[in-house]
């Protein structure tokens, strides 16, 4: 069985922090700090979890900001080349790193502000040891001149960590952080960091980069398509797949321009769509074939996803477009596609029983539609 998320924190990593920070200042009381966090801690969520450690460093920290960063800095594990996605997997006998880094970012978030240089520069170190994406956000927002300019400075940092903070902290639609509503309306002052970024030999930097446009595309999708078409000259592979991947969203919509621009062409294409599993029971598969023949006498670029239209509560239908397949189509070619979509429970959508529909997008444009229903 898959351990909860929420598992992240916990009782071990609580005292591990205690001890590096009793080891570091003499006076910092252990029992209590441990004690209020711990109250009741088993019955919370993650970001509860790390909420509650925030609270516990607020009050058993030093008052003076400065001597309370220096503190934290003086916990952190040994700076490394530390893996993407280790973060659980990290020692802290040496020093504090992962998860825990999270809620000790956020403490600087909430007492920093009348320190900005302090508190980006502890940040810098934070983010090298896991991410300080979601406690940057504030000072982005609050002093944006001198943020960016510090971002500018770390978008050539020799530690990719700190590169790809640059790009992630600033995303205008970061989820789970706080929205930054000036680079909704307005992305402009980011997007040079972007440009800067949009080589970055890691991959790690790159998918940052794309999710940032993909942020910005939500708003402003022609600047995005213009941004995307200058960059595709010239573009390496990797600079290629960082396009594809931040184009998702103006793919799934049926973008027109953003399509073409990638290659994919008014579809020339019929198809039949058969549905398999016309009753589904929430936790069932839906069950669907879709048989494709081209009608052209080239061969064609596609991007096929499927888009379920959900009943909701008040009887009408929202769509929700799933990827499905990337392809080449021969001319004269005819292919059947096979597919298993779960109607499972998530924590982001309510189901109801009802008539759902289900569509086939081909390049954006739908092709085919069926309908099915679930039963709750």
């Amino acid at each position: 069985m898959v351990e909860p998320f929420k598992n992240f924190f916990n009782e071990t990593g609580v005292r591990e922090l205690a001890r590096h920070l009793k080891k570091h200042d003499k006076s910092f009381n252990k029992k209590i700090f441990t004690a209020f966090i711990m109250d009741g801690f088993d019955i919370l969520e993650l970001k509860q979890r790390s909420e509650r450690i925030t609270q516990g460093l607020t009050r058993c920290l030093p008052e003076n900001f400065p001597s309370a960063c220096d503190l934290l800095i003086k916990t952190l594990h040994p700076e490394e080349n530390f893996e993407v996605d280790a973060s659980q997997k990290r020692s802290l006998e040496k020093g504090i790193t992962g998860w825990l880094i999270m809620p000790m970012a956020q403490f600087v978030a909430d007492n920093g502000k009348g320190h900005i240089d302090l508190s980006l520069s502890t940040l810098k170190e934070m983010t090298k040891r896991f991410s300080s994406e979601f406690a940057i956000r504030p000072f982005i927002a609050d002093a944006p001149e001198e943020t960016l300019a510090e971002l500018s400075v770390w978008s050539k940092d020799e530690n990719f960590h700190v590169r790809r903070l640059v790009s992630e902290g600033s995303r205008p639609l970061l989820p789970w952080g706080m929205r930054l509503t000036a680079f909704v309306e307005d992305p402009s002052p980011i997007l040079p960091l972007l440009e800067r970024l949009k080589d970055d030999p890691e991959e790690y930097v790159r998918r940052s980069v794309a999710n940032n446009l993909n942020d910005i595309s939500k708003s402003h999708p022609d600047l995005v398509v213009e941004i995307v078409a200058r960059w595709l000259e010239g573009a390496s592979k990797n600079r290629t797949r960082l396009i594809h991947h931040a184009c998702r969203s103006l793919i799934k919509s049926g973008h027109r321009d953003c399509l073409t621009i990638l290659g994919y062409a008014k579809p020339l294409v019929s198809m039949g769509l058969d549905i398999l599993t016309p009753h589904v029971r929430l936790g069932q598969a839906l069950e669907f074939n879709a048989t494709l023949t081209s009608c052209s006498k080239t061969e064609q670029a596609l991007i096929i996803d499927f888009i379920v239209h959900h009943m909701k509560a008040n009887g009408k239908r929202s769509p929700k477009v799933f990827k499905w397949k990337t392809m080449n189509l021969k001319a004269g070619d005819t292919v059947t596609l096979e597919r298993r979509h779960v109607m499972k429970k998530i924590s982001t959508r309510t189901y109801y029983s009802g008539e759902h529909r289900l569509e086939i997008q081909i390049n954006g444009e739908v092709k085919g539609c069926a309908d099915f229903n679930l039963d709750i």
